[in-house]
């Protein structure tokens, strides 16, 4: 069985404190969780993904 590499984001900061974001890529999906609940996964694509990160860059400039 293939294990799947999880990334942690690095806006979750250094410390080893379980309250991280960790991305993954699974074939051609992109994958997400948090890592307090690990079991509980968001499966996108990169298109998709890549247009919530620009919307959430745009409204971060708003306030």
């Amino acid at each position: 069985m293939r294990t799947t590499a999880w990334q942690k984001s690095t806006f979750s900061g250094s410390d080893q404190t379980n309250d991280c974001v960790e991305v993954a890529a699974i074939g051609t999906a992109i994958a997400l969780r948090e890592s307090d609940a690990p079991r509980t996964v968001v499966r996108t694509t990169p298109p998709a993904l890549g247009a919530l990160i620009r919307t959430l860059k745009a409204g971060e400039s708003r306030g």
